[in-house]
């Protein structure tokens, strides 16, 4: 392609900063080079007064030292620990125990008896606990919630490390402040502790079946290269062995200016803004990075299949290794996967297997790497069929493509669809910042990216079929998922780790700079509900409006109020409606002829609430509400359909009912709310297998007749009250009265579901009074302060001192709803040597309310910033009215949220939490092999209960 549409142009700023553009691009990025190699991605999103921020780094799992895997992982999480300034008390006397310390890792790394390695282990626990008086434990988040911070996190994968935070715009250099000092030395404190933290998250992965197929998949996709060699996480040895020097010599490796970039998207300066970065980071010195010599895989010449078992549900999946993201062949490969599935909606698969219940689901995906990367497809059968079976069902539609039996429309409609959910994507600050990152640790320009949508345009469907014909041969990696025992699980035994101090109450003379150091702060802005929904009435239906300010993409949405609790049968009814078609269009005709013009369609049931949505291009939702109402009016009966319909629920039921985290949802709800509650509340195989599909269809039929509102999300207003009273008639049916469900006491009642994993996880659950509005401000704060968050005190403590667990939380829900009741939770995932620990640890911080005064103004104006460069927008506007109704509001209420914070001490904290939460009663929820229970500690707890799938689940 020689005339682009998008082309780079330098320029050069006022304070005589060059900088590149590119024409044409309507979100207007900068992006700079600093001297020392750093790139900078900057621009403006006007939402709110915030910035969304990224650093990322062009090195992941794929560079760790084949004896060292995981490193890069781990590096990251010591990212949080601090350096000489952050984090310490008196560096010179830490620094020399921290220097013992990676000393005896060193010989504890080289050791070979196993007696002789824990004699050096209890050393280094030692040491450990010397050098922790000299530590503050999370002073880095601390700092950096100071500046009301949201979103602190990080991720590592192949070939990235990406480092998260999203910022008040008026506490810009504060944040470059901390992030230079973060990223000019790293400092290995608390390091033991952390490690055990990892190996949580490494057991975590373990009972997560999803990873178990994929490093499978991986492994025999690249047998070679570190895509498929080195797992994010590491190999246990290598965890078990780690070499702090070696994360060092990392460290000064790659973590150089010249390799990583910052991405900032939101309230900006941009000649102010490059201006700070230069001052902070400039300063750091250029390096070159290691000689790396690239990994070449050879070119897959047969099949390579491979089987794993775990207790999940049986399925199959295949993959072909395809060159790098943003090469033609991956990008055809992109274009394929669409043809077969685009989200459920048109696709070959999508039609004819999904629609037609043929499989209980098969999808196609593509995945493009730095190197490398691949073209998959996921088929799950029914209970009566084989994988191979499955297999054999998804490869006849990758042959359909082979053959060009595809409508021609749907090539162009696929583009279409690419460059809708672009649109999407870059319309918010983190949608942006997201491709800008990506885009960088892929080694491409931004020109590349946004001219991308023109190289897919330009390819044909002779394109499209001579590719296929020639990528897809029978030289692919496939993946038997079977149902069994995993026989491959590691259990670990507890090293038995001192708990450290943390030392709450102590500030490094760093973070006394940084709280010291005022900035004007940001007025918040409460927002005027009335002045921003235009409302009218058509016939007798409210029509309600929010102006869309960033693109064409439009949504309306219908709104009836009433949910499951008023009909039983409404939610199924609208699943049926998903496989039934009209007397003018098949089921499959219906998804193509919405897919045709861009429209997606969604029904979402709640207890007490349908909600039908239409999204798309503005000018087309009178289509879509067209289509969407000829399709519910018309629908067409058809009992095998419905047969077929049934046994694909009955099928599904059996699938969640071997899912770990589906069965912790059920188990949870059971301990919260008892055997009868809408979670168990499902129609009946029997009632499912004699009923008539016409009693379903027939609600679908009728349902305009209810009484509902409309909302739509758009730019014309007026274009859509001309058009939109040809398809509202007046209601002439009524809304049934809600059933009523029991909301009982929790009074120490411990229920288990026995699954085989290697972790154990509970989760207590306490009634509490009915919602209070007033006390909102409090409970804000006291997640902040207490039970969530890196610095809560529930995190220093279960994770930082005693790393009995790699997540742990303790969280006060206020209930949404005027006259119900609230709720607290607690939450473990550990060890099953380190639950009854854990659960001692938390017990004794929830008996009384620990008062750490510095940590307690931390979590108050951190809560307070977060209102304050907070603002409404978009669709939000109009729902978030909804949900204040239930509340018997009508105003923005954090501002009164704002107020009761800002007066808030920690006396009246104190005293919410001994009237509110400290008498609670729990009920308990645990999972995990029966054999690891410790049933002398859970007696302690309450009455024990081993509660059958059937009973939590209601089938």
């Amino acid at each position: 392609m020689t005339d682009k549409r998008y082309k780079e142009v330098i320029h050069t700023d006022k304070n005589n900063y060059e900088y590149i553009t590119i024409t044409n691009d309507e979100n207007k990025v900068r992006i700079y080079t600093l001297n020392n190699g750093l790139k900078v991605f900057l621009a403006q999103n006007f939402d709110a007064p915030r910035i969304q921020t990224f650093i990322p780094v062009r090195t992941g799992s794929n560079n760790d030292p084949s004896d060292n895997t995981g490193l890069a992982h781990y590096l990251e999480h010591m990212m949080f620990k601090g350096t000489s300034k952050i984090g310490t008390r008196n560096w010179e006397k830490e620094k020399a125990l921290l220097d013992q310390i990676s000393e005896l890792y060193e010989e504890h790394k080289a050791e070979q008896d196993p007696e002789k390695k824990k004699e050096i282990y209890k050393r280094i626990d030692e040491v450990s606990q010397e050098a922790s008086q000299y530590a503050i434990a999370n002073e880095y988040d601390k700092a950096i919630s100071s500046l009301g911070a949201s979103g602190t996190n990080a991720h590592t994968w192949f070939d990235e490390t990406v480092y998260k935070n999203n910022i008040p715009n008026n506490e810009l250099e504060k944040w470059l402040k901390i992030e230079k000092e973060r990223f000019s030395e790293i400092v290995l404190r608390l390091f033991h502790t952390e490690l055990e933290s990892v190996y949580e998250e490494f057991n975590r992965a373990q009972d997560n079946d999803s990873r178990l197929v994929n490093y499978e998949l991986m492994d025999a996709l690249f047998p070679v290269h570190p895509n498929g060699q080195q797992t994010t996480l590491g190999r246990a040895e290598h965890l078990k062995n780690p070499s702090m020097k070696a994360i060092h010599k990392y460290f000064e490796e790659y973590y150089v200016p010249n390799n990583y970039a910052m991405v900032l998207v939101g309230d900006l300066d941009f000649e102010k803004t490059i201006q700070l970065i230069d001052q902070y980071f400039g300063t750091i010195p250029y390096r070159e990075l290691p000689e790396k010599t690239p990994v070449i895989e050879k070119p897959a010449v047969e099949i390579v299949a491979r089987t794993v078992k775990s207790p999940t549900v049986a399925r199959v999946q295949i993959a072909w290794r395809t060159e790098s993201y943003g090469t033609k062949e991956a990008m055809l490969a992109d274009i394929i996967a669409n043809i077969l599935s685009n989200r459920n909606e048109a696709g070959l698969m999508d039609l004819n297997i999904n629609q037609t219940q043929k499989m209980l689901w098969a999808q196609a995906y593509s995945l493009g790497l730095k190197q490398y990367g691949y073209f998959s497809i996921v088929a799950v059968p029914k209970e009566n069929q084989t994988l191979d079976e499955g297999k054999e069902m998804v490869l006849e539609q990758l042959e359909l493509v082979k053959k060009g039996e595809f409508p021609d429309w749907m090539l162009p409609a696929i583009v279409n669809d690419f460059k809708l959910q672009r649109m999407k994507g870059l319309e918010t600050a983190e949608g942006l910042a997201t491709n800008l990152y990506d885009t960088y640790i892929k080694g491409r320009t931004w020109e590349e990216e946004l001219n991308e949508m023109d190289v897919y345009e330009g390819f044909t469907k002779q394109d499209v079929m001579d590719f296929a014909n020639e990528f897809f041969k029978d030289n692919y990696v496939i993946i038997y998922k079977e149902k069994g025992v995993n026989d491959k699980l590691l259990r670990v035994e507890n090293p038995g780790i001192t708990p450290v101090k943390i030392n709450r109450e102590a500030q490094s003379e760093f973070l006394r700079e940084i709280l010291a150091d005022k900035t004007e702060d940001i007025q918040p802005e409460f927002i005027d509900y009335d002045k921003e929904i235009s409302k009218d009435t058509v016939k007798d239906k409210k029509l309600n409006f929010v102006r869309n300010k960033y693109n064409d993409i439009a949504q309306v949405h219908f709104i009836f109020p009433m949910g499951s609790d008023h009909d039983r049968e409404l939610g199924i009814s609208t699943q049926i409606l998903q496989y039934l078609g009209t007397d003018q269009y098949s089921p499959e005709d219906l998804k193509k002829e919405f897919f045709k013009i861009g429209i997606s369609n969604d029904f979402k049931t709640t207890s007490d609430q349908l909600l039908i949505s239409l999204s798309g291009l503005e000018e087309n939702i009178e289509k879509g509400i067209a289509l969407l109402q000829h399709w519910m009016m018309n629908v067409k009966p058809d009992q095998e359909i419905y047969h077929q319909f049934v046994g694909t629920v009955m099928e599904n039921r059996d699938a969640v009912k071997k899912d770990k985290n589906r069965i912790m949802t059920a188990l949870s709800n059971y301990t919260k709310l008892g055997s009868y509650s809408r979670f168990t509340d499902v129609i009946s195989k029997e009632q499912l297998e004699t009923s008539n599909v016409e009693v379903f269809t027939e609600r679908m039929k009728k349902l305009f007749k209810f009484p509902y509102q409309i909302f739509f999300y758009g730019k014309n207003f007026d274009h859509f009250k001309e058009y939109i009273g040809n398809y509202i008639e007046a209601s002439s049916e009524a809304i049934p009265e809600p059933r009523q469900f029991p909301e009982p006491v929790t009074e120490g009642n411990v229920y288990f579901s026995n699954y085989d994993m290697v972790q154990m996880e509970m989760s207590r659950i306490g009634k509490g009074h009915l919602v209070n509005t007033g006390n909102f401000g409090k409970i804000n704060v006291f997640n902040e302060y207490f039970g969530r968050g890196l610095s809560s005190i529930v995190f220093q403590e279960i994770r930082e001192s005693k790393s009995l667990a790699y997540s742990a939380y303790v969280s006060y829900a206020p209930n949404g709803e005027l006259g119900h009741p609230d709720y607290v939770t607690t939450y473990i995932g550990t060890q099953p040597d380190k639950l009854q620990i854990a659960v001692d640890t938390l017990e004794e911080l929830m008996n009384e309310l620990p008062e750490v005064p510095i940590q307690f103004e931390n979590a108050k104006n951190a809560a307070l910033k977060q209102i304050a460069s907070t603002r409404i927008t978009r669709t939000n506007i109009f729902f978030n009215t909804l949900k204040l109704k239930k509340l018997g509001i009508s105003y923005d209420f954090r501002k009164d949220i704002y107020q009761q914070i800002l007066t808030l001490d920690f006396d009246e904290l104190k005293n919410f939490y001994q009237t509110e939460i400290r008498p609670l009663h729990f009920n308990t929820a645990i999972i995990g092999k029966k054999e690891n229970l410790n049933f002398d500690a859970i007696g302690k707890m309450g009455v024990f209960k081993e509660v059958t799938l059937e009973e939590i689940f209601g089938f």
